[in-house]
Order: structure tokens, then C-alpha cells, then sequence
């Protein structure tokens, strides 16, 4: 009796430890931006003891791999990943109630569950490349595919032990539209872990949980002007565009500081980083199936369907970007760009941003297409796909219009202003002095009726 109370005294210290640790955790070593990364098992289920990463140490993307091998070989195979939008260590520090005010703590459900687990790992310095790729690490390693839940539809779910199930419960962070605070989200995403942890409990089903982000929430005062400096290099690096080849000749050149695009699965829209495989340095995406000619361009990756034709009234040729087609799993997402993405012929096409939802220049096709349920995003987008010589663009035809919001807003009022101004001399003008006085000293004034 006396040895098992110690063993759960133990155990309890230990979870307690590790929670403490998280408030800790404060100096990393490095400039990279980290985010943390907990990990635990259901109360009563055990995992191999992991050796906690020495201090400053940050962890990539293969020792990660490592460490989720290790658990996952002897713990349960249903795991339950919280994936936050942004978290930094700092987050714990400012809203866990590090300071003994435990009334401040926004992390009350996290801390129950490290507490009653018999297992639990904190790394509280990954390197966020490693942790935004840990959805595709789990599922190499459970050999199933995600399923993006919420609450409301878990509770409909029935869980099995012997099978393998990956589920992925998106959480916000930052400061959204209805402005609320960080620490208002953060406890409203502690009490959406602490329902999911609820459900699961009630369904018996012994789980493996962890809790990280896609990137950080923070940079450490103390490197960002090393990161700055970083960032500044790599802006001076500016990598080339991506380029199709008829022959010997380059007739389409697409170039864009950023892509991502976005499908809505389950209420919540899941966000793809395609630049990496699209552009750099030594890149080279997949373009088979892209053609060109004098009047019809198609580059095929993301398909682009450029076409030109000749004007009477500008007496000039114009091209217009026809189509951007998606296409997944045998579904392809038709975007229409012609009204709002065009150029002279001889010139290259730019914008700061062409999106599909935010003031947006690519159209669904139509209310039932498919491309209703993605989102695409460029950023700094660039295309040519006629007059294309060597490997630069042309002069650049700007999607910027002449008068700005911002100039708009001045016109405006002043216009007002004017106006007003306007009104005011007019009323001014048409003031009438008064031509008789009366004299109190001298005889009264009679003013006949007449007048």
C-alpha cells in the first residue's frame, strides 16, 4: 500500500514537473523561431521514459520523428493532435499562471490532463518546420489518414482501440475579427482540448494526445535583430521565375513571393504552403501537359490558360489569364481571372496579390463548381506568357489602380470640405444690411404701408 502511494505520489510530481516546466522554459539558444510541443497518454497508459532534450537545444525535424516513433511504438494508436495556428513558450508564461496566480491560468483542462496521465514529454523548442510537418509524420507512422474534427462531430464517432485513427483539431490564435484577445482564445482553445479530452474519456479508448503549432507566436527580443538581418539576406536572394521551354525558346514566366491554397473540410479551412515545391532555387515543378502558341498559352502545374486576342478600340493586342484550374483526387476547381487579370500582349501582368476570397481577382467558374470550396492565394504574383524574352519579364502592367483608396478618401474630402465652404460665402453673400434707423432722439419714423 505504502509502495503504491509513493509510486502515484511520484507520478503526480512528475506531471506537475512537467507542466512547470512549459513555464520555464524561457531562453532559447538560438535565433530560429521555435514553437513547443507536449505530448501525453490517457490516464492509466504508459509509454517508454524519453530523455527530455538538453536546454537550448532545438529540435528538428528527424529527431521529432524520433521521439513520436518512440511513443508510438508501445502507446495507444488512436492519436489526438491540437494543432494551434501560433504558440511560443511565452504564451505559457503569460497565461499560465507561472507566478502563483493560479486564478490567471488559462491552461486549467491542459494542466488536468498532464496531471492524471501516467506519461507525458514536453519539448519546448522545436523548430516549426518540424512541427507544422508533424501531420504528415503521424500519419506515415500510423499509416491512416488525418480526419479534421471538431467537438460536435467527435462525439459522433466511434473509436476503436485496434484500428489506428489520426484526428486533427485546428485551434486559433491571435487577434480576430470579433477582437478578441490572445488570452481569451487561448482559454477558449483550452476549454475545446479539455471537452475533446471529455468525450474521449467517456468512449473508454485509450489515446495519445499532443498539443503544438504551425508556427510561433513570438520572437525573442533578445535575436530579432539577428533574424532581421536573416530575413534581409534572404530578400536580397531573390530566386528566378518559374519557366516553360517550347523548343529552345521560353514562352511562359510565372513568378510569385508566395502560394498557398486552402480546402474547407469540416467547417474549417486547411491551408497547403506550395511554395517550397513551386519556386527557388533548384526547383523544378512538374510541367507536362503545358503548351503555347501565338494566341493560347497553358502551363500546368496549377493550370494557368492564357489567351490574347487584338482590340479595335485600344488598336492593340490584350491577354487575358482565362482559367486557373485546380485539380484533386479526380476534382478540378475552375477559377475565371479574364475580368480582372489582363495586359497588353508585349507587356508581363503583376499584382500584389491575387487571391480568390480577399477582394478577390479569380472567380468560381460558377455556384456548383468545386472551386467554391478551395481558396488560392498568391503573393507578389507575376505572369508573362506572350513577347517572352530570355528569362526576364517585360515592363509590368500593375493591377494598382491610378487613384488609390487612400486618394479616394482625400478627394472625397476635400470635395466636402469645399462644398461647405461654398455654402457658407453663398449664405455669407446674401446678407442685407439694414438701410433706415430709427432715431430714439429725433422724430419717429412713419413708413407708409405701401412700402
Amino acid at each position: 500500500m505504502a509502495a503504491a502511494g509513493t509510486q502515484r505520489l511520484r507520478r503526480i510530481s512528475a506531471a506537475a514537473a512537467v507542466f512547470l516546466a512549459l513555464l520555464s522554459a524561457l531562453e532559447p539558444a538560438s535565433c530560429d523561431e521555435q514553437v513547443p510541443l507536449i505530448l501525453w497518454t490517457s490516464e492509466g497508459i504508459s509509454m517508454p521514459a524519453q530523455a527530455p532534450p538538453t536546454a537550448g537545444h532545438i529540435i528538428g525535424q528527424q529527431q521529432l520523428a524520433s521521439y513520436l516513433e518512440k511513443a508510438l511504438d508501445v502507446g495507444p494508436h488512436n492519436v489526438v493532435l491540437f494543432l494551434q495556428d501560433k504558440m511560443s513558450i511565452e504564451d505559457f508564461t503569460m497565461y499560465g499562471g507561472a507566478f502563483g496566480n493560479k486564478q490567471d491560468n488559462v491552461f486549467p483542462n491542459l494542466e488536468g490532463a498532464l496531471m492524471s496521465s501516467s506519461s507525458s514529454l514536453v519539448l519546448p523548442a522545436v523548430s516549426w518546420p518540424a512541427a507544422s510537418a508533424v501531420i504528415g509524420q503521424l500519419q506515415d507512422q500510423l499509416d491512416t489518414s488525418p480526419l479534421y474534427m471538431d467537438p460536435e462531430t467527435l462525439s459522433q464517432l466511434r473509436l476503436n482501440a485496434s484500428s489506428p485513427a489520426l484526428l486533427v483539431f485546428r485551434l486559433p490564435y491571435g487577434i480576430g475579427a470579433d477582437l478578441m484577445s490572445a488570452k481569451e482564445i487561448l482559454s477558449g482553445n483550452d476549454e475545446a482540448i479539455g471537452q475533446v479530452l471529455s468525450i474521449m474519456k467517456t468512449q473508454s479508448v485509450p489515446y495519445t494526445a499532443i498539443y503544438t503549432a504551425l508556427r510561433p507566436s513570438r520572437v525573442s527580443l533578445r535575436h530579432s535583430h539577428l533574424l532581421l538581418q536573416r530575413r534581409i539576406k534572404e530578400k536580397g536572394g531573390i530566386y528566378p521565375p518559374v519557366e516553360f521551354k517550347e523548343g529552345e525558346n521560353t514562352c511562359i514566366l510565372l513568378w510569385a513571393k508566395s502560394l498557398s491554397v486552402s480546402i474547407l473540410r469540416s467547417g474549417r479551412w486547411e491551408e497547403h504552403n506550395l511554395t517550397p515545391s513551386t519556386f527557388g532555387e533548384g526547383v523544378t515543378p512538374n510541367l507536362g501537359g503545358s503548351s503555347c502558341d501565338k494566341t493560347r498559352m497553358l502551363l500546368v502545374f496549377c493550370s494557368f490558360a492564357l489567351s490574347q486576342r487584338h482590340y479595335k478600340v485600344s488598336a492593340r493586342r490584350w491577354f487575358t489569364l482565362d482559367a486557373v484550374e485546380l485539380e484533386y483526387d479526380g476534382t478540378k476547381a475552375t477559377f475565371n481571372g479574364s475580368r480582372n487579370i489582363y495586359a497588353p500582349a508585349e507587356y508581363s501582368y503583376r499584382c500584389e496579390s491575387v487571391t480568390s476570397f480577399k477582394w478577390p481577382l479569380l472567380i468560381p467558374r460558377s455556384s456548383k463548381d468545386p472551386a467554391n470550396q478551395w481558396r488560392v492565394s498568391f503573393e507578389d504574383f507575376q505572369i508573362q506568357g506572350f513577347n517572352v524574352s530570355g528569362r526576364e519579364f517585360s515592363y509590368a502592367s500593375d493591377c494598382a489602380g491610378f487613384f488609390s483608396p487612400g486618394i479616394w478618401m482625400g478627394l472625397i474630402t476635400s470635395l466636402l470640405m469645399v462644398l461647405v465652404l461654398t455654402y457658407g460665402l453663398h449664405m455669407i453673400m446674401q446678407l442685407h444690411t439694414m438701410d433706415r434707423f430709427d432715431d430714439p432722439k429725433g422724430p419717429a419714423i412713419s413708413v407708409p404701408q405701401t412700402e
